[in-house]
């Protein structure tokens, strides 16, 4: 056997490309939610009432109202932009996402407030998009964690398993030599 320390596999390009691919996707989708002309709700009024209703009658505190309900669509609407954006980052810079997040939903609200005449820019909007996009980045945190755990019982597992088959080898080579 080699006293040579065997080198390590080259990275896997299969979660960068993926998450760079539905992180273009999706980002795509949020500008176009975002930078449309007219804002998304119009028209919808009525139906987002009823829900309301219906959700009031069924339990849902009367406080929350049309306002709360856009704040926390916001915030669901970036917490997959988060996750994606750290999932696209090298894990020594990562912690970028914190920044990009609020710099992206600042300059969405930019855009708005200076190019369309219907939409406004908010710093509630702003808010809630970075506490979205910050909770996909702690989400992505927990799978992280998740994974390397489990990777790291595998491979414990898998070393476990050689060292065993090795020592049954050599117990089977000494037994048909004689030797004891």
């Amino acid at each position: 056997m080699s006293d040579t320390i065997p080198r390590k596999p080259p990275p896997s390009r299969v979660r960068l490309t993926w998450s760079v691919m539905l992180l273009v996707a999706y980002a795509s989708i949020v500008l176009l939610a975002t930078m449309w002309p007219t804002p998304i709700d119009r028209g919808w009024s009525g139906a987002i009432d009823d829900l309301l209703d219906i959700a009031h009658r069924n339990g849902l505190p009367w406080w929350f109202g049309y306002r709360k309900l856009e704040f926390g669509a916001n915030i669901a609407m970036f917490v997959p932009l988060g996750f994606l954006i750290g999932m696209a980052l090298p894990r020594r810079a990562v912690w970028a996402t914190l920044v990009i997040v609020p710099a992206f939903s600042i300059g969405i609200e930019a855009l708005q407030g200076a190019l369309l005449a219907e939409r406004f820019a908010s710093p509630l909007d702003v808010v809630a998009n970075t506490m979205g996009g910050w909770i996909g980045f702690a989400a992505l945190g927990v799978v992280r964690g998740a994974i390397t755990s489990r990777d790291e019982r595998l491979i414990a597992r898998a070393i476990w398993d050689h060292e065993a088959r090795r020592r049954a080898s050599a117990e089977g080579l000494r037994m048909r030599a004689g030797v004891r």
